[in-house]
């Protein structure tokens, strides 16, 4: 089975926690409680095959930002999170992006990145428009998701889609066992 370490970064309060709360434990936090840092583990199968996820939920605020630098050398997949209610959250994912790219040493696309706009259901809040959202998505050649944990829309999508892109960049080379040598028992 495939195991797979997720990370999921954001600004704080852009709803990071609320996401993958929705999706690891299928609930909805209601009240705000920033993170400094929370590991989850769940089982998840796409597509006929089970793989395990182990998501690390971090912390938005400015004074744990010098933590990403090692959650992104331990991950291998990210979720990248702004509020559709918040446009100015959207500079933080592009400054992210570009770490895990200088971070990973890896400028072709190939490290598995989600971008998730949260607060989908806060429609009259809504700042980041879908042109906008559609102009990045091509620019940077990475999917974009718009969910509400609340309303738990298209969260599975956004972990489903990592997997599948993870299990492309990092394929199970199952290694034949070599034959166990027989040889003389030895008693001592």
């Amino acid at each position: 089975m495939h195991q797979f370490k997720v990370v999921v970064l954001g600004a704080g309060g852009v709803g990071k926690s609320a996401l993958t709360v929705r999706f690891i434990q299928d609930k909805f936090l209601e009240h705000y409680d920033p993170t400094i840092e929370e590991a989850y583990r769940r089982p998840i199968t796409v597509d006929g095959e089970t793989s395990a996820l182990e998501v690390l939920d971090t912390a938005g605020a400015e004074q744990f930002t010098s933590l990403n630098e090692v959650y992104i050398k331990a991950g291998k997949g990210f979720v990248l999170v702004f509020s559709l209610t918040q446009e100015a959250s959207l500079k933080e994912v592009d400054h992210l992006r570009k770490q895990i790219y200088r971070i990973k040493g890896d400028t072709g696309g190939s490290i598995p990145i989600v971008v998730v706009g949260t607060k989908l259901d806060l429609v009259t809040e809504r700042e980041v428009h879908q042109n906008t959202i559609q102009t990045l998505a091509s620019r940077w050649g990475l999917p974009f998701y718009e969910t509400s944990a609340k309303r738990n829309w298209h969260v599975s999508e956004v972990f489903e889609n990592l997997v599948r892109q993870m299990r492309v960049r990092y394929p199970t080379t199952e290694k034949p066992r070599p034959p166990k040598k027989k040889g003389p028992c030895l008693i001592m």
